[in-house]
C-alpha cells in the first residue's frame, strides 16, 4: 500500500476521501491555523485600502479604520465567527466592503480533487493534521499559509514558554514524562486553588534527568510561579524528577506519588496468576479514608508478599510514605478522584498523541517544540476544572499546616 508525506504527516495512498472520520479530522485540525490565515488576509485588505495602522496621516487618506465587528467564515460548509475589521470611506462616509470577507463567507465542498491533492502533498506544510487544505477549503493563497504556519508555531511556542505565571494560584502541580517524537519531553501542569488545569511548560531531555528537569521548575518560578503558601505535586515514581522537585521547591513542597504506578511496580515482581488478587488488595487499602488505616492494610501485605517474591516486597517500600501523602494530609475523601494519581496529566499526553499521531518526519528540536507547543494550547482550554475543586482552599491549609508555613495552624482553629 502506497504511502505519501503530506508536509510532516504520512497518509496513506488509497485513501477514502469520503471516509467521514478523515474529514472530521481534516476540518478540526484546520480550524486554529484557519483562523489566523484569516485574520491575516483580512487585515491585508485593510491596509490595502486604509494604509499601514502607524502610516500617512488620517487627513491624507481617502479610506479610515472603523474599529471591527463580529462576523462568519466558512471552512467548508462549516460556519465560523471571526473579529471582522471595518474600513470607512472617509469622503462618503460610508462603510467599505471588504472584497476578501466576502468571499470568505461562500461555503466550499470539500470535493474529491481537492483532497487527492491534499493527500499528495501539493499544498504546504500544516498546522496538525492536513492544513494543506487551507487555501482552497478558505480561499486563502497557498503560498502565505506555509510561511503562516512556521511563524504561527513559533508564535504559540513563544507564547507558551513565556507566559507570566504570577497570576495563578496554584496548589498543585503534575509533573511527567512523554515520548514525543522519540524524545522524551517533560511536562508540568498546574492546578489552581478554583480547579482550573494550566499547562505550564515543558522540557526537551534524553531522560528524566533530575538537572534539566530542575531547570524546569526554576523556570516557571521565573515566570512567576507562586509557592511560598505550599505546593502538592503528584509524580509516577521516576527519581529524577523527585529529586529536581524537592531540590528546586525545598522546604514548599509534598509529593503525592502515584497509587495506580505503585500497584503496578509492584505486582509486576509476581506470578501472573497472582496480580489480579493482589492489585485488588492493594487498590482496596489506598480506598481506605484514613493514614492509618491504609498504612495498616498495606503492611499487612508485606509477609504474603514476601512469599512469592522479596522484590515485590522492597517495590512497595520504596517511597511508600509518599503513595499515601493525600492520606496524611486528611484530603483521601474529597480529592482522592484527582489527586492520588497521574491521571490528569496522562490524559493530556494522551491528547498529544492524538494530535500528532500521524506526524512521521521530524525533522529537528524546533519543529517537535513548536508542535507540541501548539497541541497543548489547543488543549488547554477544554481542560475541565478537577473533580472536588471547592475542597482545595482545605488542601492549601492542609500543607500549609503540614509545611509549618504562616498562620496555618491559627487558621484552621478559627
Amino acid at each position: 500500500m502506497e504511502k505519501v508525506l503530506v508536509g510532516d504527516v504520512e497518509v496513506k495512498g488509497d485513501v477514502d476521501v469520503k471516509d467521514l472520520e478523515t474529514r472530521v479530522a481534516m476540518i478540526q485540525a484546520l480550524i486554529p491555523l484557519g483562523l489566523e490565515a484569516v485574520a491575516d488576509t483580512l487585515q491585508v485588505d485593510v491596509e490595502r485600502l486604509a494604509g499601514a495602522r502607524y502610516g500617512r496621516k488620517a487627513s491624507e487618506q481617502p479610506y479610515g479604520r472603523w474599529g471591527s465587528q463580529q462576523g462568519s467564515v466558512y471552512l467548508l460548509d462549516q460556519k465560523l465567527p471571526v473579529d471582522v475589521p471595518r474600513v470607512r470611506d472617509l469622503g462618503a462616509n460610508a462603510e467599505v466592503p471588504l472584497a476578501s470577507y466576502r468571499a470568505l463567507q461562500q461555503p466550499r465542498k470539500m470535493d474529491e480533487g481537492l483532497f487527492l491533492r491534499v493527500v499528495k502533498g501539493i499544498s504546504c506544510r500544516n498546522y496538525e493534521a492536513c492544513a494543506e487544505a487551507v487555501p482552497e477549503a478558505f480561499g486563502i493563497s497557498s503560498s502565505s499559509v506555509s510561511r503562516r504556519f512556521i511563524k504561527a508555531t513559533a508564535k504559540k511556542l513563544k507564547q507558551f514558554q513565556e507566559r507570566p505565571l504570577d497570576d495563578y494560584d496554584f496548589v498543585a502541580l503534575f509533573v511527567d514524562g512523554k515520548t514525543f517524537a522519540d524524545e522524551e519531553m517533560v511536562i508540568a501542569l498546574g492546578v489552581t486553588t478554583d480547579g482550573q488545569k494550566i499547562l505550564l511548560g515543558f522540557v526537551e531531555t534524553a531522560t528524566e534527568n533530575e538537572r534539566v528537569c530542575r531547570a524546569l521548575i526554576q523556570d516557571l518560578i521565573r515566570r512567576g510561579l507562586r509557592y511560598e503558601e505550599g505546593l502538592l505535586v503528584l509524580l509516577d515514581g521516576s527519581k529524577g524528577l523527585y529529586n529536581a522537585v524537592t531540590k528546586a521547591l525545598k522546604g514548599y513542597v509534598r509529593v503525592q506519588r502515584c497509587q495506580w504506578h505503585k500497584r503496578e511496580n509492584v505486582v509486576s515482581y509476581l506470578p501472573e496468576s497472582e496480580r489480579p488478587r493482589i492489585k485488588r488488595r492493594l487498590q482496596k487499602a489506598y480506598d481506605l479514608d484514613t493514614y492509618d488505616e491504609a498504612k495498616t492494610a498495606l503492611e499487612a501485605l508485606k509477609p504474603e508478599l514476601a512469599l512469592m517474591n522479596q522484590s515485590a516486597v522492597a517495590s512497595l517500600e520504596e517511597g511508600l510514605e509518599e503513595t499515601l501523602t493525600l492520606h496524611r494530609l486528611g484530603m483521601i475523601p474529597s480529592l482522592k478522584r484527582s489527586f492520588r494519581t497521574t491521571n490528569i496529566i496522562e490524559n493530556v499526553n494522551s491528547s498529544v498523541a492524538d494530535l500528532t499521531r500521524k506526524v512521521k518526519r521530524w525533522t529537528n528540536s524546533l519543529q517537535r517544540h513548536r508542535w507540541l507547543a501548539a497541541a497543548l494550547l489547543d488543549i488547554e482550554p477544554r481542560l475541565r476544572r478537577v473533580d472536588g475543586y471547592r475542597h482545595l482552599p482545605l488542601l492549601r491549609q492542609a500543607l500549609k499546616t503540614d509545611l509549618k508555613l504562616g498562620d496555618a495552624q491559627d487558621q484552621l482553629r478559627a
